[in-house]
């Protein structure tokens, strides 16, 4: 239907060397953990950024921003900024920032308690926790909403 927005929604937890992407939708508030992508010094692999806004067709994007436990901004806040608004010019899609606060921390968590139910059967790498952390600023922001 034209000018209905499409229900997929893709969440990126924006790094200086790996982004990790989830995929969610808003009728069903679901998140998964999707991929990783590859960051040079922050600069995202655009071609591999297009290929996965091509494969999932989001509505809607949304993206961690990095802030202090103060809520101050922190190192990596403007990059993260940034970064949201050339997703947004590049692909014409609505991007959104969530503050990304201990996501990596809960990511952390969930994988560990994956390993220890035996639903994760190998040792946690770096990739799964930056999609897992993807997919709890997902989470978090399908939550959030109806708030």
């Amino acid at each position: 239907m034209a000018g209905q927005r499409r229900p997929t929604v893709l969440a990126f937890d924006y790094g200086l060397k790996r982004i990790g992407v989830a995929a969610g939708n808003v009728i069903t508030c679901t998140a998964e953990p999707v991929t990783t992508l590859r960051a040079e010094r922050g600069r995202p692999d655009w071609d591999e950024v297009a290929a996965c806004v091509n494969a999932w067709e989001p509505g809607i994007a949304v993206v961690g921003v990095p802030c202090n436990m103060d809520g101050s901004p922190g190192e990596l806040t403007g990059l993260a900024q940034a970064f949201a608004a050339d997703l947004s010019a590049r692909f014409g899609i609505e991007v959104v920032t969530v503050d990304e606060r201990l996501s990596s921390r809960e990511a952390e968590d969930a994988l560990r308690q994956q390993r220890r139910s035996g639903t994760l059967g190998r040792r946690i790498r770096r990739d799964d926790v930056d999609k897992e952390a993807a997919r709890v600023l997902l989470r978090q922001w399908l939550d959030g909403r109806g708030a």
